[in-house]
């Protein structure tokens, strides 16, 4: 039990590698580098996590005894680059620069304001909603991307595309913890405190941050580098 979510991670780890190598293409796999170590570093948020959302038993015991863990950067770190390069895996899509006379557009007036969207509206929530931290995941993430959607429409397919993918991989990589560990969920989710739904074991709370997590991170590189999909 110690070290499930040590496994967990690196099984999560291993399939971070398999679309690295099978993307074989330079620039995809910048992207997907340059955005999982970005991502990486939302797993130093675990502690607001811990105990309210779960606790689970982590490396070194750091979850129970400083509420940070090893294996959060891991998770981050994979989830991040899988969810921003697994639609161009699929569909064989490439980028290509948006011109400069498309960065005037009006819809593109409040640019920095939609990219720090998500933080932003997290952050209020964090502080003025009485509801699980989860929650204000989940919803910061699903207005962060429609406002992406409003600002560059072209990425919709993707983003849609991306939350339904990422949902299934997702949704099938839990099976696997649930398989390896049964009574796991129960014992280290906080499940009091949030719906109590689970889908065949799953709490409906991670199947609906891997669709707004998918929605959302799906569309990150696109939009802070003014690139297109061909």
């Amino acid at each position: 039990m110690q070290y499930i979510w040590l496994i967990w991670s690196l099984i999560l780890i291993v399939i971070w590698f398999i679309i690295y190598v099978a993307v074989n293409e330079k620039e995809k796999r910048h992207e997907m580098l340059v955005v999982s170590l970005w991502t990486a570093l939302t797993g130093l948020a675990e502690p607001i996590f811990v105990p309210n959302y779960w606790l689970p038993p982590s490396l070194f015991n750091l979850a129970a005894t400083t509420r940070f863990d090893l294996e959060s950067l891991i998770f981050s770190f994979a989830t991040g680059g899988i969810a921003v390069i697994i639609y161009e895996l699929i569909f064989r899509t490439h980028h290509a620069r948006i011109s400069v006379f498309e960065h005037h557009h009006p819809r593109h007036r409040l640019h920095i304001l939609v990219l720090l969207s998500t933080p932003i509206i997290f952050l209020i929530l964090f502080f003025a909603a009485p509801w699980n931290i989860m929650y204000s995941v989940i919803i910061s993430m699903t207005i962060g991307g429609l406002l992406t959607w409003y600002c560059r429409p072209d990425l919709k397919i993707k983003m849609l595309s991306s939350a339904g993918i990422f949902l299934v991989i997702y949704f099938f990589y839990f099976l696997v913890l649930i398989a390896m560990a049964p009574g796991y969920v129960e014992r280290v989710w906080n499940l009091s405190a949030l719906s109590g739904i689970l889908v065949l074991g799953v709490p409906i709370e991670e199947l609906l941050f891997a669709l707004s997590f998918g929605f959302f991170w799906s569309s990150v590189y696109e939009h802070i580098t003014w690139k297109k999909l061909n």
